[in-house]
C-alpha cells in the first residue's frame, strides 16, 4: 500500500453534515433572493408578514382615535369661547359646554335611556336598532352598485368607443346635490307600481345609495379589467381563447387588487348615501332620522345629539370591514393591491 493510500486510510472521517432545511444550508453564501424555501416557510412568512400588517393596523387605528380625543380636549380647554374667528368668519367651533361637550360626558350620556320616562331603553340600543336598519338599506343598495357598476365596467372595457362616450357621463353624474336630489326620487318612487308591488319610501333610500355606490366600482372595476398586460393576452390570444374565457381566467383575476378597494369605497359611499337620503325624505327608523331628532334636542341636552354622529361613522367603518372580508376569499389575487 503506498504512502497516500495509507494517510487516508488512517485519516478519520469527517461527521456527517447536519441536515438543514432547504435555503439555509451552512456556509450558503447566495442571496436571499437565489435562495430556495420550502412552501410551507413562504406560508408561515406571509402569514406572519399578514398578522403583523393587522396588527399595526389596529394600533396605528387606536392611537389615531386617541390623538382625536386629545386634540378635542386641549382645544376645549384653550380654545376662546367664541371660536376662533378670521376676518369676521368663524374657522373654528364655539368651545361652550353646548357646542362641543366633553368626551367623557358624549360616552356616558350614550350609556344613559334615551329620555327620563320609565323603562326608556338605552341610548346605545336606540342607536344601534336605527344602525342596523340604515345598514340593511345601504347593503340593498350597495348590491345594487356592484351589479351597475361592474356591467358598466365590462361595457365599457369591451368596447373603447362606449368608455370614451360614457365614462365622462358617469363622471358628471356625482356632481348632482343629492339633497335636491332625493326628494326627486322619492316623488317620482310613489308613482312606481312593479308587479303589483307598491314602491316603498325604503327604496327610495337605497336606490340613492347605489347611486352613491356604483361610481367607484365603474370605475376600479374598468381600471382592473384593463391592467393585464399585452403580453398576457396575446398568449391567450394564441391558445385561441375567446372574449369570456380571457374575462373569466385573465381580466377578472387580474382586477382583484382594483376591485377590492373600489367595493370598499362603495360600501362607505352606500352608507354615507343611505343616511342623507334619510335625512331628506324623512324616513323613520333610520340612524338619519335620528340625527335630525336628536339635533332639535341639543339646546337641552347636547351630548345626546352627538350619539347618532357616532352610529354614523360606526355603522361606516362597519361596512367597508363587511365588505373587507371579502379579501380573505380572493387572498391569492391581492398581490400589490391597489390603493
Amino acid at each position: 500500500m503506498s504512502a497516500p493510500d495509507t494517510a487516508a486510510a488512517t485519516e478519520p472521517a469527517a461527521p456527517p453534515a447536519e441536515e438543514q432545511p432547504a435555503g439555509e444550508r451552512v456556509g450558503d453564501t447566495r442571496p436571499l433572493g437565489a435562495r430556495t424555501f420550502s412552501p410551507g416557510q413562504k406560508r408561515g412568512e406571509r402569514s406572519g408578514r399578514t398578522s403583523s400588517r393587522a396588527l399595526s393596523a389596529w394600533g396605528w387605528g387606536a392611537v389615531g382615535i386617541l390623538l382625536i380625543v386629545l386634540v378635542w380636549e386641549l382645544y376645549k380647554f384653550f380654545g376662546p369661547a367664541d371660536g376662533v374667528v378670521v376676518f369676521g368668519t368663524r374657522i373654528l367651533p364655539r368651545t361652550t359646554d353646548l357646542a362641543m361637550p366633553h368626551v367623557w360626558e358624549m360616552i356616558g350620556r350614550i350609556l344613559a335611556p334615551v329620555t327620563r320616562a320609565e323603562g326608556s331603553p338605552p341610548l346605545w340600543a336606540a342607536i344601534a336598532l336605527a344602525a342596523l336598519t340604515t345598514l340593511g338599506i345601504a347593503a340593498v343598495g350597495w348590491i345594487v352598485g356592484v351589479v351597475v357598476g361592474i356591467a358598466l365596467a365590462l361595457v365599457m372595457q369591451r368596447w373603447r368607443l362606449v368608455e370614451w362616450g360614457l365614462l365622462p357621463w358617469i363622471i358628471l353624474s356625482q356632481t348632482v346635490p343629492l339633497i335636491a336630489f332625493a326628494p326627486i326620487v322619492k316623488s317620482w318612487g310613489s308613482r312606481v307600481e312593479i308587479a303589483g308591488v307598491q314602491w316603498q319610501d325604503w327604496m327610495s333610500v337605497a336606490l340613492i345609495a347605489s347611486y352613491l355606490a356604483f361610481f367607484p366600482i365603474a370605475v376600479g372595476a374598468l381600471r382592473g379589467l384593463q391592467s393585464p398586460d399585452r403580453i398576457h393576452t396575446e398568449l391567450m390570444y394564441t391558445y385561441a381563447a375567446g372574449y369570456w374565457p380571457t374575462l373569466l381566467r385573465l381580466r377578472f383575476p387580474a382586477s382583484v387588487p382594483y376591485l377590492l378597494p373600489a367595493l370598499r369605497l362603495g360600501a362607505a359611499n352606500a352608507v354615507v348615501g343611505a343616511v342623507v337620503a334619510e335625512v331628506s325624505t324623512g324616513l323613520q327608523g333610520g340612524i338619519g332620522r335620528l340625527l335630525i331628532q336628536f339635533a332639535g334636542q341639543a339646546s337641552g341636552d347636547p351630548s345626546k345629539a352627538w350619539a347618532p354622529i357616532f352610529g354614523a361613522v360606526a355603522l361606516g367603518l362597519v361596512a367597508a370591514g363587511s365588505v373587507a372580508m371579502l379579501g380573505l376569499l380572493l387572498k391569492d389575487y391581492r398581490r400589490g393591491e391597489a390603493t
